[in-house]
């Protein structure tokens, strides 16, 4: 299948590792000119050294001084993927201001001054597709992750209130919900699960894989071509939607 990718300029943000880099990977693959935007410097690197088409931007996305560095690459995106670190495990009770402030800046903010710079270029070319990454928990929040859980909440909610405001554009914009896929996130979050309660990391994982239909945790490459195919021409009628990547593991209907 030709997604007709090539010569569309995108920007994958926390594309040094995980999903973002498989994104980035993938777009480049498929023809796609990427700026890969993250903090450390030397996974853009390893990166870059991957594809060579590729080009890398440090930035913080904490830092809107920092965001507004990439106004030049900002007019220009056709497509715009925004994946974010995900916060520290958090308890919705006792979590501490900072915690909820900082947070908001990285994971809320961040993605409204992004969308900010990129929406006049793409209404004026008639094309964009915007992307977030968000998590399985905005459908069925998830244990001992409460500001991932409220935060990327409201970003689903904005950026269904952002769909119907630039469809007529041509411009889509959707969420993608990461089930347990094999990252070094998912990996901390076990290991972390395993000292808070006592367990071993293979218990953690088997009883994660237990509550997979699948049976398996999802590959990044597999995530990485669910997002390549949403910000093609291909799926120019899906706006609004939250796409699950999850292997079954929501419940929910």
């Amino acid at each position: 299948m030709n997604l007709d990718l090539s010569g569309r300029r995108a920007l994958v943000t926390g594309a040094s590792r995980g999903l973002g880099r498989g994104i980035a990977l993938s777009l480049a693959a498929e023809g796609a000119q990427v700026v890969a935007v993250a903090r450390n410097a030397d996974r853009l690197r390893d990166l870059a050294s991957s594809a060579g088409s590729l080009r890398t931007r440090i930035c913080d996305l904490t830092d809107a001084a920092a965001i507004e560095t990439l106004r030049d690459c900002l007019e220009s995106t056709d497509i715009l993927v925004i994946n974010t670190g995900g916060p520290p495990p958090s308890s919705a009770a006792d979590t501490a201001d900072a915690v909820w402030s900082q947070q908001f800046e990285a994971l809320f903010l961040s993605a409204v001054r992004l969308v900010r710079g990129s929406l006049p270029g793409m209404r004026s070319r008639g094309y964009g597709r915007i992307l977030m990454v968000v998590s399985s928990g905005v459908i069925q929040p998830l244990p001992n992750l409460a500001v991932s859980n409220a935060l990327r909440a409201a970003v689903v909610g904005w950026a269904k209130t952002l769909a119907s405001e630039v469809a007529q554009a041509g411009i889509t914009v959707n969420c993608l919900a990461p089930g347990r896929i094999a990252t070094d996130r998912v990996a901390e979050l076990d290991a972390g699960r395993a000292a808070r309660e006592g367990l071993t990391e293979a218990e953690v994982r088997r009883q994660s894989l237990a509550a997979i239909p699948a049976g398996r945790h999802g590959t990044v490459d597999e995530f990485a071509a669910i997002a390549t195919f949403l910000a093609s021409p291909l799926a120019s009628y899906m706006t609004g939607d939250i796409i699950r990547v999850d292997g079954g593991l929501i419940r929910s209907v």
